[in-house]
C-alpha cells in the first residue's frame, strides 16, 4: 500500500497545495506520526496526476517562477475517503534505537547508562515543552467535523506519548542508580 499517497490526498483534501507545501507540512503538522523527504513527495505527486487523482495549475510568481498547485479531483476524493474508512490491523511496534541500546545496555558501566538516559530525557522534555506549545492555538476541543479536531487529537496522542516516553526514560533512571525494578 502506498501510505504516502493518501497522507498527500488527506493533505490536498484539506486545501490546494504546492509540492513545497505539501513538504512543510510533514516537517510540522504530520511530523509527530509520519516522515516524508521531497524526494517521495515529488514522484508520488507525479503518480497521483497520472492515476487522475490530483490535478495542478500552473502559477507564476514574479517574472519567471513557476509553480505547480496541486488539487485533489473528485475521483481522488472517493479513492481517499474509502482507504480513510478502512479498518486496519494494528502495525509492528516501530523501530527504536535507543530502546535498543538500552536492551543491551547491561554491557555498558552504570554512570554510562545513567548519562545516555538522562540526554535522552532532556531531548524528552524538551520535545514535550514544544508539544505543550502547540496546544495554544486551541480553546478546548475544537468542533469533530474540523480540520482541527484531527491535528488536536493527534498532537494530543504526541503528548501523551512523550509523558509516556519521559516516565519510562525516568524508571530506568531509578532502577539504574537503585538497582531495583
Amino acid at each position: 500500500m502506498r501510505t504516502l499517497k493518501y497522507a498527500i490526498l488527506g493533505l490536498l483534501n484539506r486545501k490546494p497545495m504546492t509540492g513545497y507545501d505539501i513538504g512543510k507540512e510533514f516537517n510540522f503538522q504530520l511530523a509527530e506520526f509520519w516522515s516524508a523527504k521531497h524526494s517521495q513527495i515529488y514522484p508520488e505527486l507525479k503518480k497521483l496526476v497520472d492515476e487522475k487523482l490530483i490535478v495542478y495549475d500552473v502559477e507564476i510568481t514574479g517574472d519567471v517562477l513557476e509553480k505547480k498547485v496541486y488539487n485533489i479531483t473528485e475521483k481522488g476524493k472517493k479513492d481517499f475517503l474509502k482507504w480513510l474508512k478502512k479498518d486496519e490491523p494494528m502495525e509492528q511496534t516501530p523501530k527504536n534505537v535507543f530502546r535498543l541500546r538500552m536492551y543491551f545496555s547491561n554491557n555498558l558501566n552504570i554512570s554510562t547508562r545513567i548519562y545516555l538516559l538522562e540526554q535522552q530525557l532532556e531531548q524528552h522534555q524538551d520535545r514535550l515543552t514544544f508539544l505543550y506549545t502547540q496546544l495554544d492555538p486551541y480553546d478546548g476541543i475544537p468542533p469533530v467535523d474540523s480540520d482541527a479536531f484531527g491535528d488536536y487529537l493527534v498532537l494530543k496522542g504526541a503528548i501523551i506519548r512523550e509523558e509516556s516516553s519521559i516516565k519510562w526514560i525516568k524508571l530506568c533512571i531509578d532502577c539504574c542508580k537503585n538497582g531495583t525494578k
